[in-house]
């Protein structure tokens, strides 16, 4: 089992930041506007949305370098709806814009993919996952 370290500072009226161990990469975070933050950045649970998408995509690269297929472009919009009652994610729809000229045996490959990222594995079922893909057809 592969482990990283990542280390959080909250910083005050808050507002945290990220140290990722590996890279030394650092974002920050900062509550939402409805939840009593400025919205100045990334909420922690923006990040959750934004984690499926981008995983989403990096297993889609791993499969499409393997394969010989270009993916570069593709595009991703990840929404997140929050639930009120408990306040937590409820439902994450992510729409793919992919680029022309794939081919046909391509698109069940690329989709089972994105689908089963580890980031989608990992999300709790109670989320509704909507994964939506335009072929650029």
């Amino acid at each position: 089992m592969s482990m990283v370290r990542i280390d959080v500072d909250y910083e005050g009226d808050l507002h945290t930041s990220a140290v990722h161990g590996p890279s030394g990469s650092v974002l920050s975070t900062d509550a939402p506007v409805d939840n009593q933050g400025r919205g100045e950045s990334f909420s922690p649970t923006d990040l959750l949305a934004t984690a499926l998408g981008c995983c989403m995509v990096t297993i889609m690269g791993i499969v499409a370098r393997r394969e010989g297929w270009a993916i570069e472009g593709t595009k991703i919009e990840v929404e997140k709806h929050m639930s009120e009652e408990p306040r937590r994610v409820g439902r994450l729809v992510a729409r793919f814009s992919m680029p022309k000229g794939l081919p046909e045996k391509a698109h069940a490959v690329l989709e089972n993919a994105a689908r089963t990222c580890p980031v989608a594995k990992s999300i709790h079922p109670d989320i509704e996952l909507d994964v939506q893909f335009d072929w650029g057809v």
